[in-house]
């Protein structure tokens, strides 16, 4: 079969779609198992081929115009003999009308499982393959999962996993369980099939047929032809090199310096200078004078001293005469804070583009435009919108959000997490999140990533460098306008099934991207990735200091897919040492109300040393300051004698008792490389993150289990994926 003529006679006859018998016939080049079926001119014809196939049979009404049979009621099943194919035949005939082109014959295959599969063409990622639960209802139960392609066996492999009816694919009410080689093989296929050819723009295999001894048909097909949507064109990267002396000038200039409180030229300059920056400040604004005690330039021109980096908030129409200024100063990176670009429409895009043609010419790097600001807290350069200085950390922040990014310094700064640097990418008109992904990447400082995002530019090159990052270092991210990308007008099952949303999660998966459901787990991702070993695995062990919490813990971690082991008699003995008899002898291990800090770290210790436990959670041992204050406070109250110095030293022998137990977590995740999490009982006051000076890791804890049990589940895919990868 010549695939590229049959593509090319369809297209000249002003053809959408190849016929059913075509479509399966390319199929099967590809190495998709269809179903043994012939091409029938006629009524009788039909019947001949039924009696020669075997009854019961398959009718099936063809021709270029019927792409969805079953709606038009050219499909009949389960035809018993030869009169039968007949009235069938002359029925179809009757419904189809001119469209009829003849007849396709196939046996009666019997099966009691249906899978789907395809392939559309995504104007942000390309071709995008798909697998998932098949027959009538696809659409309506929406159990699907997408792949960008190219796409190698074990990717295909691990999408069969990911589908909610994944039961289906073992044995089944007396059926071999799916020989998961042949769909497989089916998936790689449509990936080749979409890089062989580029005229085809969707395929859709529903129902792929499960018979009872798990062997796999393709019973229905459709492959729709035409143009594929434009690719995005690529923007040049910008050198990694480039981008990190953003975050380390030795001197700014604030162009659009203000001395009017809540402008931007205001807040940024305060903020720089209230951060304890450095480096050198100069403010430059038309009017001359003075703010805040300081010289103020009435043109760059006008420093004296050298200047790295450009802070403009002057408004858009006066930014473009800023670039000669700035290459005769020899200013080579600007922040570009204005508004008014492509954000407010057509002609603001005309300005940001001849801007940035303008500043390339010009050899000026931009950052921007409409962008909240940068910040390094490693040398106090805090240069955002929001007066907020969290301590120098390992956690690099991009935000295509502003108000977003900087809500999330803020939450970083009180809960004692280091950042690394962040960004407000802005509308990204020359420097691109993959851009930030690449010199993250090869920062040293920097240990984990963090995204929040609203929209890709360029779907190909963000999954590329995400994918390559991630062997590196994990990427957290978050989408924003989850709930309002709508379907895609689609011909076939797979396109309409698809949405904005699946395909980035489906490309974020399988680059390796650690995806966050909310805002807040973006930091409590990154604070755990930055703090703790990888799981090795799956398993987990449940320390707490009360029963109940143990049980709700139990339950969240097997619904995130997690395990938890039953204690081997080992370990109960070495616990049976230092716990009450009565204690639980199983996983979760209840302290019975143990306080203090030498009992549950003993316990630490033999769940962190036991061959069959790869994580641990413990609850309520840590976050117990305000209950015993409150305590104490109460027997006051009521009239009993608490005196200041028995007061502070209980405050003090329990601070000193849950600093011990952050800091022994760190030696033993030193000494067994497994994460060790903490739940808080009730100190709403303590920080996500306690630093162990000296070790690669720190002590973490979180005010709920539900927090906990998502991080290191989160943290098991990942290392998941990189064990997919091969890392």
């Amino acid at each position: 079969m010549d695939i590229k003529k049959l593509l090319e006679q369809a297209k000249k006859e002003g053809r959408t779609a190849l016929t059913e018998a075509e479509a399966k016939r390319v199929l099967n080049l590809y190495g998709v198992p269809v179903v043994n079926e012939v091409v029938a001119a006629t009524p009788e014809e039909a019947a001949q081929h039924a009696e020669i196939l075997g009854f019961p049979a398959v009718l099936k009404g063809l021709g270029t115009k019927l792409t969805h049979k079953t709606e038009r009621g050219l499909v009949y099943l389960n035809l018993k003999d030869r009169q039968e194919v007949i009235d069938a035949a002359q029925a179809i005939a009757q419904s189809a009308g001119n469209d009829l082109e003849g007849f396709l014959v196939s046996p009666m295959l019997k099966g009691r499982r249906e899978f789907v599969a395809g392939m559309f063409c995504d104007p942000q990622f390309g071709p995008i393959v798909m697998f998932g639960l098949g027959g009538i209802l696809t659409e309506s139960l929406g159990d699907v999962v997408f792949r960008v392609a190219p796409l190698e066996e074990r990717e295909a492999e691990s999408m069969l996993d990911e589908i909610r009816a994944t039961g289906l694919l073992g044995p089944f009410r007396g059926e071999a369980a799916v020989c998961r080689k042949e769909i497989v093989k089916t998936l790689v296929g449509l990936s080749r099939l979409a890089a062989d050819w580029s005229a085809i723009t969707e395929v859709d295999i529903n129902p792929l047929l499960v018979a009872a001894d798990g062997h796999v048909t393709a019973v229905d097909a459709l492959i729709i032809i035409g143009e594929r949507p434009e690719e995005v064109s690529a923007r040049p990267p910008v050198d990694p090199r480039e981008i990190g002396k953003l975050f380390h000038p030795d001197s700014i200039a604030f162009i659009g310096a203000s001395a009017q409180l809540g402008k931007w030229g205001n807040m940024l300059m305060t903020d720089v200078l209230a951060g304890g920056y450095e480096g050198e400040v100069y403010l430059v604004n038309s009017k001359g004078e003075e703010i805040a005690g300081r010289k103020v330039y009435k043109t760059i021109g006008e420093v004296p001293g050298k200047v790295d980096l450009a802070i403009v908030t002057v408004p858009a129409v006066h930014v473009l005469k800023l670039i000669p200024e700035l290459k005769a100063k020899g200013i080579r990176y600007m922040l570009l804070i204005s508004s008014g670009f492509s954000e407010v429409g057509p002609a603001g895009s005309e300005l940001e583009k001849t801007l940035i043609q303008s500043a390339a010419e010009a050899g000026v790097s931009v950052l921007g435009p409409n962008t909240m600001g940068i910040c390094n807290p490693h040398i106090k350069f805090y240069c955002i919108g929001t007066p907020c200085w969290p301590k120098a950390g390992s956690i690099g922040l991009v935000s295509q959000s502003g108000n977003l990014g900087t809500q999330l310094m803020a939450f970083a700064e009180a809960e004692g997490i280091g950042i690394r640097s962040f960004c407000g990418s802005g509308n990204e008109a020359m420097i691109t999140i993959e851009d930030f992904l690449r010199t993250s990447a090869l920062d040293d400082l920097t240990k984990t990533i963090v995204l929040y995002i609203e929209s890709i530019k360029d779907g190909k090159r963000f999954f590329k460098t995400a994918q390559q990052v991630s062997r590196k270092k994990p990427i957290v991210a978050l989408k924003g306008g989850r709930t309002t990308a709508g379907s895609r007008a689609a011909a076939s099952h797979t396109g309409a099934m698809a949405s904005n949303i699946k395909i980035l999660n489906a490309a974020c998966r399988q680059a390796g991207v650690v995806l966050a459901d909310q805002p807040m787990d973006l930091l409590d991702l990154s604070a755990a990735f930055s703090s703790l070993p990888l799981p090795r695995g799956k398993r987990v062990a449940i320390m707490t200091l009360g029963g109940g919490w143990g049980v709700v813990t139990t339950d969240l971690c097997i619904e995130a897919g997690l395990e938890i082991p039953h204690l081997t008699s080992d370990v109960i003995a070495q616990i049976d040492q230092i716990l009450p008899p009565f204690w639980s002898k199983e996983n979760p291990v209840d302290l019975v109300g143990e306080m203090g800090a030498e009992i549950p770290v003993k316990v630490l210790e033999i769940l962190a040393k036991w061959d069959e436990c790869d994580a641990i959670i413990h609850l309520g041992v840590v976050g117990r300051l305000r209950l015993i204050d409150a305590m104490l406070q109460a027997a006051r109250e009521t009239g009993q004698v608490v005196q200041q110095e028995l007061y502070e030293q209980g405050i003090k022998m329990y601070q000193d008792s849950e600093a011990d137990i952050f800091k022994r977590s760190a030696e033993l995740m030193t000494k067994y490389g497994k994460p060790i999490l903490g739940v808080f009982l009730d100190d709403v006051h303590s920080k996500t993150i306690t630093e162990i000076p000296g070790s690669p890791y720190s002590g973490i804890a979180f005010l709920t289990p539900e927090r906990a049990v998502k991080v290191l589940s989160r943290m098991v895919s990942y290392n998941g994926w990189l064990k997919r990868e091969g890392i």
